[in-house]
């Protein structure tokens, strides 16, 4: 079954001699309760296209389509069905943990008893009463993802979540993504931490300039590479600009 479908996307930025081509006829599906990732270097388009898909961006043409409706015909409340973490969206920083997930919950129809179960859950319950702006970058990572949690949604969306994170952060993202997966529910997430993905995700895709040089399983990557980083800088090979 087709839950993420994105298909032909187009996306320029500036004119002229400045026109960048951030996404070029984009086209790929993740199956519900599948863990894909999303690599490629800064500015390869990545993070444009997980905006897009979350309705915060508009496309020059194409269509991305979460369980075949665009992200802005989910409903009154999208947080249920998709919840997301975008590292490049920080909480206000003069609000505590507590504070910014229950202004998120306000929104969303959580009570405060989950804003305080989702803290727990990714290890900030002794911070929750700390101020965001004295949160280390681990720390607002994990808030992040609490976030995201927050409304209890079938599908996680995340761009560089264990970015900033220690390697027992590392490990609990894992295996914390892992089990949510496991319950029949999809992830897709950016990550520069290839040699991380391989531990855990079921799908692989790449891109560069914009274009999809990457779009298999990761029993099919490893097989044929041996490693995600082999895969893709061997899909790089002999492309212009690459």
């Amino acid at each position: 079954m087709e839950f993420l479908k994105i298909e032909n996307l187009c996306k320029v930025y500036g004119k002229g001699e400045n026109q960048v081509n951030a996404l070029d006829n984009v086209s790929l599906t993740i199956e519900k309760g599948e863990f894909t990732a999303i690599i490629g270097s800064s500015g390869s388009g990545k993070s444009t296209l997980i905006r897009i898909l979350l309705g915060l961006e508009n496309s020059q043409m194409g269509m991305a389509l979460i369980d075949g409706k665009k992200y802005s015909q989910l409903g009154d409340n999208p947080f249920c069905i998709v919840g997301s973490f975008l590292d490049s969206c920080q909480p206000y920083p003069t609000r505590t943990g507590f504070q910014h997930l229950r202004w998120i919950g306000l929104a969303c129809g959580v009570d405060s008893n989950r804003c305080k179960e989702c803290l727990e859950l990714v290890g900030l319950s002794e911070a929750k009463n700390k101020k965001v702006k004295d949160y280390s970058l681990g720390m607002k990572q994990r808030l992040g993802l609490a976030t995201a949690l927050l409304a209890n949604p079938d599908i996680l969306i995340l761009d560089e979540p264990i970015n900033g994170l220690d390697p027992e952060g590392i490990r609990w993202v894992r295996n914390f993504l892992q089990s949510f997966v496991n319950e029949g529910k999809t992830v897709l997430m950016t990550s520069h931490y290839m040699s991380e993905l391989e531990l855990t995700v079921d799908h692989l895709v790449g891109i560069s300039n914009g274009k999809i040089v990457i779009d298999a399983p990761t029993k099919d990557i490893l097989k044929e590479f041996g490693s995600f980083e082999e895969a893709y800088f061997k899909a790089l090979e002999g492309k212009e600009g690459a």
